[in-house]
């Protein structure tokens, strides 16, 4: 089983806790081989986790990626990556409305910290 990882390594390579690795199974986002009690993870495993990953990372939900992972299961590649595009956009647009209300949000913070520090005798912002 040199291409397949153990639980423990699992959690190693990519930073989660054994919870969180146990908890994806649960949702079925993966389904590894099991040996009794002990899981292994081979390439696909491995290759979904990254996927996985990565997807939170943008801000997709569970529940985004379990549903997008089925579909290559049942439709194959083409249709994965069609609706790939599809939520890539939506999330796109999410981002960005988050980063236009960041900018406002820095603004007026730095403004309240520059008027807070205008109003102190002798004190340079």
């Amino acid at each position: 089983m040199s291409d397949t990882l153990s639980f423990k390594e699992m959690c190693a390579r990519f930073d989660v806790t054994p919870r969180t690795l146990r908890y994806y199974e649960y949702i079925e986002l993966l389904s590894p081989q099991k040996e009794g009690r002990a899981r292994f993870y081979g390439p696909r495993e491995i290759a979904r986790m990254t996927l996985i990953l990565r997807g939170r990372r943008f801000g997709f939900s569970l529940e985004e990626l379990r549903q997008w992972l089925l579909i290559y299961d049942q439709k194959g590649t083409k249709e994965q990556n069609r609706v790939w595009i599809e939520l890539a956009d939506r999330q796109l647009e999410v981002l960005r409305q988050q980063r236009a209300e960041l900018d406002v949000t820095i603004d007026d913070l730095r403004a309240l910290r520059d008027q807070v520090a205008d109003s102190l005798p002798g004190e340079a912002p």
